[in-house]
């Protein structure tokens, strides 16, 4: 399984303290080296970590492919469609998120999706579309001309976690899957089954199936033991690791996993 490494987290810790280290340009030999196999970065339209000149250099000296992560903005669309990363991964923004909360909106009448896939492709820009783990998205998805999606695997990590107690006794619990761990188990069974259904149908309607939202060393193995996914985006629990071991021996450890 592919491993793309989302380095934005690199530009939250430059953008912690405003000055210019750690610069995310100078992990990419470091990706390259330690196995990975794609950069994917996040240009959010606040700019809250990576900055346009950051992407611009990303897409121009990376030696792995560029996966760009965005919204439909329309400044960003043009900044995508003028640098051509070799991918861009459609995905819901809001402001005062910390990070993504969902997938993307793709179901119903989306002229401005249609519109902003239209233009990626006539700028030989890859499309994929960053979606909750549901039938319907996955085929809204295929109808609209994506090539990959993306399923947000946040619900995935949030079962896990309560299940293996990490978040219980933390301020972090989630309230709403505050269960009895038989009712969890359940859950986390069925959200892996769901998972490893709509990969199988992606697949067969000719979607190519990526993943990723909350993975790390403890819960990503049953995620990649779904064959139909054949890439999985993991960034925040890479760069925290690499605090303790370097960026070199995380990814190593985390492309071991896979």
């Amino acid at each position: 399984m592919k491993l793309g490494v989302n380095i934005d987290h690199i530009a939250v810790l430059r953008e912690a303290r405003k000055i210019n280290d750690p610069d995310p340009l100078q992990a990419l030999g470091i990706c390259q080296r330690a196995g990975a196999d794609q950069i994917t970065i996040h240009l959010r339209e606040d700019r809250r970590h990576i900055h346009d000149k950051d992407a611009e250099a990303i897409i121009r000296h990376s030696p792995l492919p560029v996966n760009l992560e965005c919204a439909v903005s329309e400044d960003v669309i043009d900044f995508v469609c003028r640098h051509q990363p070799l991918r861009a991964t459609i995905v819901p923004e809001k402001r005062e998120e910390v990070t993504t909360e969902g997938g993307l909106a793709v179901t119903g009448d989306q002229p401005r999706l249609r519109e902003v896939i239209r233009r990626l492709h006539d700028a030989e820009v890859e499309v994929s579309l960053f979606i909750d783990p549901h039938p319907d998205a996955v085929l809204a998805a295929k109808e609209l001309g994506a090539e990959w999606i993306e399923f947000h695997t946040g619900h995935y990590a949030n079962l896990f976690a309560m299940f293996y107690g990490n978040l219980r006794r933390t301020r972090h619990r989630i309230e709403s899957l505050d269960l009895p761990r038989r009712e969890l188990k359940a859950m986390l069974e069925e959200e892996l089954e769901q998972l490893r259904r709509l990969a199988d149908h992606a697949r067969g309607i000719h979607l190519r199936v990526a993943a990723g939202h909350g993975l790390n060393y403890q819960n990503v193995t049953p995620i990649a033991q779904i064959r139909s996914i054949e890439e999985l985006n993991i960034g925040q629990s890479i760069v925290a690791r690499s605090v303790f071991v370097g960026l070199d021996a995380a990814i190593r450890e985390m492309k071991a996993l896979l």
